[in-house]
């Protein structure tokens, strides 16, 4: 649940997007800089978030009047191991060290919904999160260490957990919308596992970056699910995908790894902290997925 310390929109001053190089983090920029936000955009490459003598460069960079927006983190397709956490981790108390040298206006933590149990079917910010793997794992410590840390430097926190995220300009190339779109037009197939009966919400990365902007305006605290609140399955995706592409379109079952999931999402939270904010369907998204160069 969200709680709005301006309850009228107004932008922040400036606003720091930290892993800048990344998929979500790009998308933001172009909506902010559109919106006449000033926007600091920190890649890796200028602080290695990781890297030791982060926590001093970061506050250096800091204004008191910055809103932060921590995006970087190595997601599965890095590494699934105890490195990999580690080294999230370290991110985090970077992010930590910085703020309490130099305190900013607002910290917007971008985890995950993976801190949900699987075995929780409908899923609403009461459910209480259950990690189930490392990378589910690294989201809910490092939103607790970050937690701790802007309790401390009596900064505003907001934590969102969007569910799967798909749309141009995507790095991931994870199983779903961005995977099958990215198949379909270059070798005319999409893989499917088993039937594609898994249930599974997709939200577009417009609405994430929108729901971001507004977290800002309003700099709002408190936690909130990214969310369409509409589950479809793979199968669907699939199918909709394939209908839509200029050439015909195989669809390949392929063995099944793991046991059927589904997952929905209450999005009444969502909505009641943003009743202007309208989700984008996939028979909207998918065509603008389809339409990247």
């Amino acid at each position: 649940m969200l709680t709005h310390l301006q309850p009228s929109s107004a932008a922040p001053g400036r606003v720091v997007i930290l892993g800048a190089g990344g998929f979500v983090a790009r998308a933001l920029a172009t909506r902010l800089t559109a919106s006449g936000i000033p926007v600091v955009a920190v890649p890796s490459r200028q602080i290695d978030l990781a890297a030791a003598e982060a926590g001093p460069a970061l506050a250096a960079l800091l204004q008191a009047g910055d809103a932060v927006v921590m995006t970087s983190a190595l997601t599965p397709d890095k590494g699934r191991d105890a490195a990999t956490l580690m080294k999230n981790l370290r991110m985090a108390e970077s992010v930590a060290a910085a703020l309490a040298a130099r305190p900013c206006a607002q910290l917007v933590y971008l985890s995950s919904d993976a801190v949900y149990d699987w075995r929780h079917p409908l899923v609403a910010e009461t459910t209480a999160p259950s990690p189930t793997d490392l990378y589910s794992t690294m989201h809910l410590a490092r939103e607790q260490l970050l937690g701790a840390a802007t309790v401390a430097a009596k900064v505003p926190f907001c934590i969102l957990r969007p569910c799967a995220v798909y749309g141009p300009g995507d790095t991931h190339n994870g199983y779903g919308p961005n995977r099958f779109a990215r198949t379909a037009l270059a070798e005319g197939k999409i893989k499917l596992f088993g039937g594609g009966e898994e249930m599974r919400d997709h939200v577009f990365i417009d609405d994430l970056t929108a729901v971001i902007e507004l977290t800002l305006r309003h700099r709002s605290t408190g936690t909130l699910n990214v969310v369409s609140g509409r589950s479809t399955s793979f199968a669907e995706v699939a199918a909709q995908i394939a209908a839509r592409c200029p050439k015909p379109v195989a669809i390949e079952p392929q063995p099944r790894g793991g046991p059927v999931t589904h997952r929905h999402f209450d999005p009444s939270a969502l909505l009641r902290a943003f009743p202007q904010h309208r989700p984008t369907d996939l028979a909207s998204g998918l065509p603008r997925l389809l339409a990247t160069p």
